[in-house]
Formats: C-alpha cells, structure tokens, sequence
C-alpha cells in the first residue's frame, strides 16, 4: 500500500488506514500515537496486540470492552493467577477472541509483568528505556512505506520473550510500539503527527 494521507470531510488530513469508519477514526485521532506511560495499560495493550495476530485490530477494538470486562480489566496481578477453570470459561466467552494460547498467552505475560515490576521501576521504565525516554518520531509520506518490524521492535521482541512474555513478534512489537506513541508513525501530513509530540496519555478510569 503507498497510500498518502487522506483529507476528510471534516477538513482535517488523516493517515488512511481508519477509513472512513468514525469508531475506528476516533481511535486514530485520540488514542493512536499518544505516548503511554501507565504501567497497567501498557501490558493491557500488548496483550490485545497478541490477540490482534491474524485478525485486523479493528475487530479487537470492536471487543476491546468485551476484553477488558472478561480479563478483570485487564490487571496483571489477577491473570498471573487464573485457573484452568477461568480458562475455561474465557473460552466460553463469546465476547472474545476464543483462542487457548493466546489466553495462556495473557497469563504467562502477566507473570512476565510482575517480575518486571519487582525488579524496580516498573513496566513502563523499562519499555520506554529502548527508546530513551521518548518518542521515536518518523516522517513517513505514505502508509506503504511504515515498516512492519525494526531491527529495535525485534531487539525488545527477544528481550519479553526471554522474561517468559508470549504472542510478541517483532511486528506484534512494533505494532504495539506505534500504538502506544513509543514510535510516531503518523503520516508527516496527518493533523495527528504534529499533535501528538509533547502530548501524554491521560489515565484512564477503571471499568468496574
């Protein structure tokens, strides 16, 4: 794809991959980019990135709720501990995406977490240190010419699967790195790649 960004009917240039879809717009105008530096909700989009393998991430997004609600809000010190019989029922659940290992997966990653987190100053640290603290910035033109992977998304890949994370390839990685504004791959004439340099996202509220 060497798609060039997109004007809408809104005014603003957006990169193309959203489409049209306002849901799926939404998530690339507020959350798509923003740097992320909660602990919690870093492992929580890596975990739904594991589960976006093979599928679109707009059929996650779609879920992501449905997630949240099933995977305790998605908090590790829970998930380390599910039994056999929670996996059970989370492959009961129509909400989600019904796959063992990718379950197995979460679980497995949530233990990963939590030495992560004993270890010292946290998950978040120690993702954003391969990038020194801040957002690597491209100037990309077209959607065809954003990499899948990095020789940086493979070092960090190898790096959580040596801690015992699961479902986390390089492009898995770096998708996830896009995501969370640890890469800014916005389109160079997006409204959104200007926008989110200097921006943090905020905290969000806990589902109950």
């Amino acid at each position: 794809m060497t798609k060039p960004a997109i004007t809408h009917a809104d005014g603003k240039t957006r990169c193309p991959w959203p489409g049209e879809d306002p849901f799926y717009v939404a998530y690339h105008d507020t959350e798509w980019g923003v740097p992320e530096y909660d602990d919690r909700a870093l492992y929580e989009k890596l975990i739904l990135d594991g589960f976006q393998a093979g599928l679109s991430w707009i059929t996650i997004l779609r879920k992501r709720d449905n997630f949240r609600k099933a995977f305790d809000d998605f908090q590790p010190e829970k998930i380390a501990r599910y039994s056999e019989k929670k996996v059970h029922a989370l492959m009961s659940d129509a909400g989600i995406v019904r796959n063992r290992a990718k379950i197995e997966g979460a679980i497995l990653s949530a233990k990963g977490y939590l030495k992560i987190m004993e270890e010292g100053a946290g998950f978040s640290k120690y993702l954003w240190d391969f990038v020194d603290g801040k957002p690597l910035v491209n100037n990309f033109k077209t959607h065809g010419s954003v990499p899948a992977s990095t020789p940086l998304s493979a070092k960090i890949s190898k790096d959580l699967q040596a801690r015992g994370f699961k479902f986390v390839g390089p492009t898995i990685v770096y998708a996830f790195m896009e995501a969370t504004g640890m890469v800014n791959d916005h389109l160079v004439t997006c409204f959104c790649h200007e926008a989110c340099m200097g921006l943090k996202r905020k905290p969000r509220l806990k589902t109950k």
